[in-house]
């Protein structure tokens, strides 16, 4: 692994390398890239596979084996993961991991709106309702989320933000990274980076990806 992957994600939003450490423990592997989060009781490691149908409320529960849109992780969480780290167990290289760094929809959709978009939870969180900005300035730079399933409008300038989003979206060229060997790994800055999955064709449904959070890197 270089030793500049952490000025890499800085840089690019992502950082991508190929075969690292495979047969090593992913535990031992994001302890070593940066300090994990267990965002939730015993789900520090998780096993993403595809499924046709699954629990309601998740992305494999409304999407299935299709497409699942772009969006950044937990975006209805008040923070949001910092880092997320995805690591191959079972790989095909024609199911990449899509990308589209937020910074190229900016300018289109203005940051000025994104800042003032107010957005809320599609469902409570601990029987609340925390209202929220699609961007917002933090000591660390920023945090700019997006996820059109969990978050919902919550004012005149948030209906506007998600429609100009959601045509932005159409128009750009995401980048495509196949998570396809034992060890592949791939880090994304999730308050920067919006990805996506690709369709999973017949066949591929032994797919396994194993999906980490981290909240630093070294």
């Amino acid at each position: 692994m270089p030793h500049t992957l952490k000025d890499l994600v800085a840089r690019y939003g992502y950082a991508f390398v190929r075969e690292y450490c495979p047969g090593t423990d992913t535990i031992a592997v994001a302890h070593a890239l940066g300090q994990p989060l267990e965002p939730w009781k015993g789900g520090t490691v998780q096993d993403l596979v595809p499924r046709s149908t699954s629990t309601p409320n998740t992305y494999s529960g409304i999407y299935g084996l299709h497409h699942f849109p772009f969006h950044t992780d937990l975006a209805h969480w008040r923070l949001p993961p910092r880092y997320l780290f995805l690591r191959c167990m079972t790989g095909y290289a024609d199911i990449p991991t899509l990308l589209l760094d937020g910074e190229a929809i900016f300018g289109a959709v203005t940051l000025d709106i994104l800042a003032r978009a107010i957005f809320k939870p599609r469902r409570p969180r601990y029987g609340r309702v925390q209202l929220m900005r699609l961007y917002e300035s933090r000591n660390e730079g920023y945090c700019f989320r997006w996820d059109e399933v969990f978050l919902q409008p919550a004012s005149r300038i948030g209906d506007l933000a998600g429609q100009r989003l959601s045509e932005q979206l159409k128009k750009c060229d995401p980048l495509s990274i196949a998570l396809a060997r034992s060890g592949d790994t791939l880090v994304i800055d999730n308050w920067r980076m919006l990805h996506a999955r690709s369709p999973v064709p017949a066949g591929r449904e032994d797919r396994k990806i194993q999906r980490v959070y981290l909240e630093s890197l070294h």
